[in-house]
């Protein structure tokens, strides 16, 4: 924002009252502004806070869903539980629902085919006990069954055999059921006795997901009969394990499970950590020795048998993609256990705080970092920086930082805070740009406003090359001496308030009032390029043209007398730069190609004209001005004498076609002037002034070559005029 003193110190003018207004209205904006930023970051971060106690409010509690939402991105993107080499999953697929084609041989050589050939699933339990059999004898740690058997089946008697055989190393599943209160559905009694639950061989196999969206994150692996009655627990409570504890039990890692009756945020493993191999292999010789080294792989494995075919469904939402196993999750939770892999939410005592210290760091972003675009990068630099320390507290500690409100209450109240002072910034532009206006030239104030910098360097001094217009009015003098000061001064004002228009809407740079006359530069500020320059110049020189005929036709209607007026413009190299003293400065440009628009400027009232331009000039506008020769001249203070010219009108203004015919044959004649042929000069002149008999240009120039016919000039005559004054 502009500092105090931003008037006097960029436009070297002094408005006493404009400038204590502007400070008055700095002042005021400054002592409300921290109030507004206050104000917004305490609303932003007040209802996030509040979006916290209320989690279904459509608004308010975005940014808290959208934690769970970014907790997943990180459990997807972030460090993965390394999954134990020694946990093998059997599933029970689509091939070994409808086994391959195996001829009698092949099956009168394995019970384990016959069996699953004989009927669709289930099948008779008597191919469990031939797995466990097989998997045991190859020195497998524990087998797992994500099946439930709760229901009577034939092999039931060769099943219950196997599971006593094999008590320390087999795990059996079952389940809870909630629809109809809460059922217990364990194995059938013919395999393990009542109460199955406490028997080590059984565990649950439930899961019990998030809520709000329904995916599962966390594994609980012991619950109590309240709990299930949607009770806290309390001492003495009957405890069920689940089926992922019970194995972990038998392995010898009970000391892993967490000794507690709540769920605990899994690290997941990658999801495509463990992949089924299908359960006929093991019953199949060829692929039993093939695949698994005559049963050498199972070696100290634990083998996890379920369903893994897509017709069972068996498929659990949670935050991995694509969705996980259900049989593999008691893998995933079982090496959470094993590696200690559990998630940690952010402690709620210090969620509030985490959310007001954003809010507080915006605020002081905004409130001490004045310069817009840094506070923007201090925005993204403390987001991307919170973000890089959230990713490594999950990586390295398991801890879940509250990550989406807290920047919600950052980003939120710094951008709202940002464009409150943008705001502000706009408005104090405006309040100063329409005060400077008055005072300064509108493109000159745009540079400064806009690019400050630039504008600085260019006032200590530097050369380039722009267009100079200066114009005055004639018979003013005269008309002071007689008309009424006030409507005098109504009428000047008048007339420079329509000639600054002008100057303005075409681009031009108002360097000063001289009295009734005007000075302006086209490139000094902003440069379009040099023609392009010139060429606006010239359109404001004819919109001074048309303004000045406009009033006087006003004037004389008010019984006022009519003005008139004289433009010089030329165009050259000059330097830009703050002229003056330490008092007082002034942004000007000073340089011959100045002096020279004054010199030519002063000579329209000699060749009756409204303007002239030099050669510079006419060569810069040509294809957009019909351009008219006045004389070649040497003004005071040159040594070398200049073609002028003055502006007929813009080539897509309305002119007489005959005028521009005839001014064919008036520039003939100059030609022939200025080759001393000045009898051919003297009836090209008269031809032009039978057809424009007023033309004061054409009869001066019908005199000299009158008169130079009688007594030529010397031979160091080239149709130069020298003027010895300004």
């Amino acid at each position: 924002m502009a500092p105090p003193g931003f008037i006097p110190d960029i436009s070297g003018i002094s408005c006493h009252s404009a400038l204590i207004w502007y400070n008055r209205a700095v002042r005021w904006f400054a002592r409300v502004r921290l109030l507004v930023l206050t104000l917004i970051c305490l609303f932003w971060t007040g209802l996030i806070v509040v979006g916290h106690f209320f989690p279904t409010a459509p608004f308010i509690s975005v940014p808290w869903r959208g934690e769970q939402s970014f907790e997943d991105l990180l459990r997807r993107e972030g460090r993965k539980t390394t999954p134990p080499p020694d946990f093998v999953f059997l599933g029970i697929d689509q091939s070994t629902m409808q086994l391959p084609p195996l001829t009698p041989e092949e099956l009168a050589a394995s019970r384990g085919l016959q069996l699953l050939s004989e009927r669709p699933y289930p099948w008779s339990r008597e191919v469990w006990a031939l797995l466990l059999d097989r998997l045991f004898a190859a020195g497998a740690r524990v087998v797992m069954f994500d099946l439930l058997f709760n229901k009577p089946n034939d092999g039931d008697e060769a099943f219950h055999t196997a599971l006593d055989r094999y008590r320390d190393k087999v795990v059996v599943s079952g389940n809870f059921d909630f629809q109809n209160g809460v059922q217990a559905i364990t194995p059938n009694a013919a395999l393990i006795a009542p109460p199955q639950f406490q028997d080590d061989r059984v565990g649950f196999v439930n899961f019990w997901p998030d809520e709000i969206d329904g995916k599962t994150r966390a594994a609980t692996y012991r619950v109590t009969n309240r709990q299930l009655a949607g009770l806290p627990p309390e001492p003495g409570d009957q405890v069920y394990d689940s089926l992922a504890a019970r194995a972990l039990a038998k392995i010898g890692h009970a000391n892993d499970v967490p000794d507690d009756f709540r769920g605990h945020m899994m690290r997941f493993t990658a999801a495509d950590a463990f992949q089924p191999r299908p359960l006929y292999e093991v019953f199949d010789p060829k692929l039993w020795q093939t695949n698994y080294g005559s049963g050498a792989f199972f070696k100290d494995k634990v083998v996890l048998v379920g369903p893994s075919a897509q017709v069972w469904h068996d498929v659990v939402d949670t935050p991995m993609s694509p969705a996980t196993s259900g049989p593999t999750l008691h893998f995933q939770a079982m090496a959470a256990a094993l590696g200690h892999e559990f998630l940690r939410p952010t402690p709620r005592r210090f969620e509030m705080m985490l959310v007001c210290a954003a809010g507080l760091v915006a605020w002081l972003l905004v409130a001490f970092v004045r310069k817009p675009l840094i506070c923007l990068g201090g925005l993204v630099a403390v987001t991307v920086g919170y973000l890089l320390t959230a990713r490594l507290l999950y990586d390295n500690t398991g801890l879940l930082l509250l990550t989406v409100p807290v920047l919600s209450a950052l980003v939120l109240s710094g951008l709202f805070s940002l464009g409150f002072e943008y705001f502000l910034e706009r408005l104090e532009k405006v309040r100063t740009r329409r005060t400077l206006e008055r005072y300064v030239s509108k493109n000159l104030v745009a540079e400064i406003l806009e690019n400050p910098d630039s504008y600085y360097s260019s006032l200590r001094g530097m050369r380039v090359p722009v267009t100079i217009l200066f114009s005055d009015l004639i018979g003013f003098t005269t008309l002071a001496e007689k008309a009424d000061p006030e409507a005098l001064v109504a009428q000047l004002n008048e007339y420079l308030s329509r000639m600054t228009s002008v100057i303005f809407n075409n681009g031009g740079t108002l360097d000063k009032f001289i009295g009734d006359a005007i000075m302006a530069v086209w490139g000094n500020v902003r440069s379009l390029g040099t023609a392009q320059d010139a060429k606006a110049c010239a359109r404001a020189a004819l919109g001074m043209r048309r303004e000045l005929s406009q009033l006087n036709q006003t004037w004389r209607e008010q019984g006022r007398m009519g003005l008139g007026m004289g433009i010089g413009v030329n165009h050259g190299e000059v330097i830009v730069g703050n002229i003056g003293s330490q008092e007082r400065m002034d942004p000007t440009v000073i340089g011959d190609a100045v002096n020279l628009a004054s010199r030519l400027e002063a000579l329209t009232r000699t060749y009756g004209v409204d303007m002239l331009v030099g050669a510079s000039v006419a060569e810069l506008v040509r294809d957009e001005v019909y351009l008219r020769s006045v004389a070649r001249v040497q003004v005071k203070g040159k040594t070398k004498p200049v073609d002028v010219f003055t502006f007929v009108a813009g080539r897509e203004d309305e002119i007489d076609p005959e005028f521009l015919k005839w001014l064919e044959t008036y520039e003939e004649a100059l030609e022939k002037f200025r080759i001393r042929d000045f009898t051919d000069a003297k009836i090209l002149f008269s031809r032009f002034l039978e057809f424009y008999p007023d033309d004061m240009l054409a009869k001066m120039y019908l005199q000299r070559a009158l008169e130079y016919e009688q007594v030529p000039p010397d031979e160091a005559w080239e149709a130069v005029e020298v003027f010895k004054k300004k």
